[in-house]
């Protein structure tokens, strides 16, 4: 099946360092959800700014805190002078900016400091795109996500929710918080009773196969709830290649030193894997070396895919 998306939404699909950006344009001015990552920043506001063929940015909302989403907030506020609107779970920590909280310091990914303007609660109505959109709380990968549902036109910005091929890292359950596979179930259960033809992930293509989609999440998460093990491998290999993305590159002779570097390595490993530092980089580099998900020229590894 096509995705059918309206007029007055644009996708710009990104890769997975950047979220994907959805614009919404409504007369002279545009809606941007998620602004992607600060290292892709500059690229952000140049794609924007050309898709915005000459109309005002007057807004921009997240889905939820974490890097790849909100990244390039403060660019586009100082491009487009746009104000920012933020879940109104996360205001506190980027109130404060508390790294640890937004998972900045613990998995050892970069932000840029910004200033939000007003929150979003779960259940507000909103009107974006002259289409009205209702939040819906999501927890699970954020345990203060937001999605966007337009119940008249059967659209769903899902951010990290809900995927084609599952959903982001549940990060809390992998860091010792229970109840974020349980919310992520619940979540999925959620998504499912809305009516939606069309999902706009915060990665990859818009889809429309919504039932296969959710069919393809439980059975990721039945897969986690069985084997938290299992859980953990899958968060640091994606960790890790985020981050490596971000790097470019890291030799081969600095990859112990770079994974004894994250925080969120060593924990989940030691207390999930019962590996140490040394045995989880030997571990990491042969699975992601047997996935073809890494390459390695002159003693350097490279990711594979896109950032």
């Amino acid at each position: 099946m096509t995705p059918k998306l309206p007029a007055s939404l644009r996708v710009i699909e990104r890769g997975w360092l950047s979220s994907n950006n959805v614009l919404a344009f409504e007369g002279a001015t545009a809606t941007l959800v998620d602004s992607g990552y600060v290292g892709h920043a500059e690229e952000t506001v140049a794609r924007v700014r050309a898709a915005l063929a000459g109309r005002t940015l007057s807004r921009l909302i997240n889905t939820h805190s974490h890097s790849d989403h909100i990244g390039g907030n403060r660019a586009a506020q100082r491009a487009f002078g746009c104000r920012i609107v933020i879940p109104a779970g996360i205001a506190e920590h980027v109130a404060a900016w508390d790294e640890e909280a937004l998972l900045l310091t613990p998995a050892r990914q970069r932000g840029d400091r910004f200033i939000h303007d007003d929150v979003m609660h779960p259940g507000e109505e909103f009107v974006m795109g002259g289409l009205v959109w209702r939040a819906h709380h999501a927890p699970g990968h954020d345990m203060e996500a937001l999605v966007f549902h337009c119940a008249e036109r059967r659209l769903l910005i899902s951010g990290d929710a809900l995927w084609q091929d599952g959903f982001g890292i549940v990060f809390g359950e992998v860091m010792g918080k229970p109840g974020a596979l349980r919310a992520t179930r619940e979540t999925l259960d959620m998504l499912g009773r809305l009516a939606v033809d069309t999902v706009i992930p915060g990665h990859g293509a818009a889809f429309a196969d919504v039932d296969a989609a959710l069919a393809r999440a439980y059975q990721r998460l039945a897969a986690f709830e069985q084997d938290p093990a299992r859980m953990a491998r899958n968060a640091i290999k994606a960790c890790f290649i985020f981050n490596l993305l971000d790097l470019g590159s890291l030799p081969r002779s600095r990859l112990e030193a770079y994974v004894a570097s994250v925080p969120f390595f060593g924990d989940v490993g030691a207390r999930l894997l019962g590996l140490d530092t040394d045995a989880l980089a030997r571990w990491l580099y042969d699975e992601l070396w047997r996935a073809k998900a890494i390459a390695a020229d002159d003693g350097i590894i490279v990711p594979t895919m896109a950032a």
